[in-house]
């Protein structure tokens, strides 16, 4: 009779972990689909299924190799819904003596198990999740000297460091750590490079399934025709693919955006990695050894700029993570009440770049970083929305949104409401810069380059309109103060109207 259970999350799906290596008869792991992880925040559709398919697999190539897996389906009369009361049935049911669980990436769950653990009366035990390039606490641990001001960048140039990655004897290869000025082209629209690695599955019977249970979600589940992987060899050919058709275009094009392509040269491995089908350091040594063996063709500056997200700001972000919650996720440093537009549920928004970056959203799961940063989050940022009611609708809509990524991203980097800690300065647009990146601006029934008449972009009175209310907060930050300064600048005529037209958009925000 097995006396051990050990619990796999939803986004714990490495089979290269450790405990996969033996088969041992005394061991039951334990799967469950489960509506306490439907229904803490409403889920894009194929968050779910995509999810749900994972862990199937996973299920099915363990009792493969031997293992016994006992699994909880969404539909299963059994199933309680809630980890507790499922795993205090399997442990009963087998008579465990022990529990082990792997650590969980996002805050709540590793205090419920925690609490389970304490309340449960057995031998039990914690493990590492074999995934991370970096420990929990690694990022504070460095910065501990300077508890104030942290910066990914030192934090990514030891990681650098740490895994030999782009480096020659010590330094960084080419002479420079960082080529991110150099990844900043618009993409003149070339249909022909732009090579979809996607797969296509049917998950129909799994839609069905989620659908009976009375789980709700939103967006398109594109159940009959699903591109996201579910077991990681098809994670691995996906990485594989982007080598081979993303990454040399990728540096280039990483912040530009085109309504030909949802994502143009990103890889779209986020969700693979989130989920831990792949690891990251097997994915930045993938790019690694492509730059290696060509450096004509995967250049040096697209190289590192995928290398810097992978093993640094992935990692600096989940540092970031741990040393600030739970207080992380309820900063709202600019004080920001407005609420979030009832187009972010349906895409029906006049407004191109939002038309298309939110209409791709719901359409997909997924949206490249520019496209989250600098259309979505600074509209959000500009407009003065509740970054909360912003932070809930990128962690249920996006494809590989876990709390321990998608919370300082949101709350930190695009919204700003942390007080200035994980970004020294607001990133938010004009028209400007989304006509400079894209073609979203081309047929839009707006204006770009107008701030206030009545075709006006939205985009321009509320970019301005936020320096002029922050102005104080602002003004003396290096990094922006120009932006600040020439708001200040505008005649009282120009200011007031900017702030007139910005106020009228807000009080009609649903109909932008």
């Amino acid at each position: 009779m097995a006396t051990s259970v050990r619990l796999i999350l939803g986004d714990q799906l490495n089979l290269n972990h450790s405990w996969f290596k033996k088969v041992s008869p005394d061991v039951v792991y334990v799967l469950m689909e489960v509506r306490s992880e439907t229904d803490y925040v409403l889920h894009h559709a194929q968050k779910v299924i995509a999810i749900f398919a994972g862990m199937r697999r996973l299920a099915e190539q363990l009792k493969k190799a031997g293992h016994k897996v006992r699994y909880f389906h969404i539909s299963d009369k059994d199933n309680t819904h809630h980890f507790a009361t499922n795993l205090k049935k399997v442990i009963k049911e087998i008579g465990a003596k022990r529990f082990e669980y792997q650590e969980p990436d996002e805050y709540r769950l590793d205090q419920e198990l925690k609490l389970f653990v304490k309340d449960l009366g057995l031998e039990s035990a914690c493990v590492s999740s074999e995934h991370f390039i970096d420990t929990r606490d690694g990022v504070a641990k460095h910065f501990q000297k300077d508890a104030k001001r942290w910066v990914m960048e030192s934090y990514y140039r030891r990681m650098r460091q740490r895994t030999d990655m782009l480096m020659d004897d010590g330094e960084p290869l080419g002479g420079q750590w960082n080529f991110d000025h150099d990844n900043r082209k618009p993409w003149k629209g070339k249909p022909d490079l732009v090579k979809s690695w996607d797969l296509s599955h049917d998950h129909s019977a799994i839609w069905a399934e989620i659908q009976k249970s009375g789980a709700k979600t939103f967006g398109n589940p594109s159940a009959d025709n699903f591109p996201w992987p579910q077991d990681r060899a098809e994670a691995l050919a996906q990485l594989k693919a982007f080598i081979q058709k993303g990454l040399t275009n990728f540096g280039d094009y990483e912040d530009a955006m085109h309504t030909d392509s949802d994502r143009l040269f990103h890889s779209r491995l986020s969700f693979a990695l989130n989920v831990k089908l792949l690891s990251p350091l097997e994915v930045a040594q993938a790019a690694v050894n492509a730059h290696q063996k060509d450096s004509s063709v995967y250049p040096l500056a697209a190289t590192e700029g995928f290398v810097r997200q992978i093993i640094g700001w992935r990692e600096y972000i989940r540092g970031v993570y741990w040393a600030k919650m739970p207080d992380y996720e309820k900063s709202n440093g600019l004080g920001h009440t407005l609420s979030l537009p009832s187009w972010f549920w349906t895409g029906k928004v006049k407004m191109n770049c939002m038309k298309h970056s939110v209409g791709q959203s719901l359409e997909t799961a997924y949206a490249h970083h520019i496209q989250r940063l600098m259309v979505i989050g600074s509209f959000c940022l500009t407009a003065g929305i509740d970054p909360a009611e912003v932070e809930k609708w990128y962690l249920g809509v996006y494809i590989d949104a876990f709390q321990w990524v998608e919370l300082p991203n949101v709350i930190g980097m695009s919204q700003h409401a942390d007080g200035g800690f994980l970004a020294t300065k607001p990133y938010c647009c004009a028209a400007s810069y989304v006509s400079k990146m894209s073609n979203y601006c081309t047929g839009c029934i707006y204006d770009p380059k107008d701030r206030h008449g009545p075709k006006a972009c939205p985009l321009n009175a509320l970019y301005w309109d936020f320096w002029l209310r922050h102005q104080k907060r602002f003004l003396n930050n290096p990094r922006i103060g120009m932006a600040v300064r020439q708001a200040a600048n505008m005649s009282p005529a120009e200011q007031s109207a900017v702030r007139k037209k910005a106020d009228a958009l807000r009080a009609d925000i649903d109909n932008l």
